[in-house]
């Protein structure tokens, strides 16, 4: 293996039923997953989880916390900090319930897995510890769905500090896989005074890398990702510190990334639109135990 692009073995027969007209698109879920930035003396570092093996999607791929949008959080009234709804809204190229939604979704991940919080009891502030009792109770609650993040935040009397965040990219799961997510990235930076854990029952490590060690890990074939993750993390490399990536959100280009894939005489042919790294051939003699027949994976 060249490299530690994450490539499931069922794609190819997947992509051929596709192709074939047997296999229906399954309607990407949205979701929201968050670049979480510190700065050290020689640059930005970005918090990663790696997912348990057992995990029946991206299982032993490494990742940023992030997972899907809770309907209940799209038009209840909470306390809401830094850009409008409508400005969200126009930014992530939804309505402004879809926009409250993303935008909870990715705070409250953040504090499922990461145990960090944006948000404040008034706009200009930022909750300090967060890892009491009581309030381990509500994150449990939280990743129990037993309470929404707008319940949350409103029991709390708390202020989601949208302000805090920046969108960074979006890309959405191929046609062919059978768990589909239209997901936003966001990048973020630690808040001063908070510290991430690994509170995820869906993670069994988390690490503080530079995003250039990262991708080097990735390049190695060291560190399992999925192309997202990596494009993302390249894109970090840019930054010196987490503040410069941040004010370079707004600029960023939100089309969402879609792979695409093409049958030819020789196979398949795997890619993702602005993304030649991660083009892959397949040819029509590849197994199941070795989806790339025998190329880079």
């Amino acid at each position: 293996m060249a490299n530690g692009q994450w490539y499931p073995p069922e794609w190819p027969d997947r992509i051929r039923a596709l192709a074939a007209g047997t296999l229906t698109p399954v309607t990407p879920k949205r979701a929201a997953t968050v670049m979480l930035l510190k700065d050290t003396g020689t640059g930005p570092v970005v918090h990663m989880l790696r997912r348990r093996a057992s995990m029946a999607f991206a299982g032993g791929a490494y990742a940023y916390p992030g997972g899907g949008v809770d309907p209940r959080d799209d038009d209840r009234d909470i306390g809401w900090a830094g850009p409008t709804r409508a400005w969200w809204a126009r930014r992530l190229g939804v309505d402004e319930t879809g926009a409250q939604a993303i935008v909870c979704a990715a705070v409250r991940e953040t504090y499922e897995e990461a145990g960090v919080l944006l948000a404040g009891p008034t706009p200009g502030s930022v909750v300090g510890d967060t890892t009491g009792a009581d309030w381990e109770a509500d994150r449990a609650a939280l990743v129990a769905r037993e309470l929404s993040f707008a319940e949350f935040l409103d029991r709390r009397g708390l202020v989601l500090r949208s302000d805090l965040l920046g969108a960074w990219a979006r890309w959405i799961t191929p046609e062919f896989e059978d768990r589909r997510y239209d997901t936003w990235f966001f990048v973020a930076a630690l808040p001063e005074g908070q510290r991430t854990r690994n509170a995820s029952t869906e993670a069994d490590r988390t690490v503080w890398m530079s995003p250039a060690e990262a991708a080097a890990g990735y390049d190695k074939g060291e560190l399992l990702m999925m192309p997202p993750t990596v494009a993302t993390l390249r894109a970090l490399t840019a930054y010196g510190t987490a503040a410069e990536a941040l004010a370079a959100a707004p600029g960023r280009d939100l089309a969402p990334v879609l792979a695409r894939a093409r049958l030819d005489d020789d196979g398949i042919v795997l890619s993702w639109p602005g993304h030649d790294e991660f083009t892959k051939h397949v040819p029509t003699t590849a197994t199941a135990t070795d989806p790339t027949g025998g190329s880079s994976a």
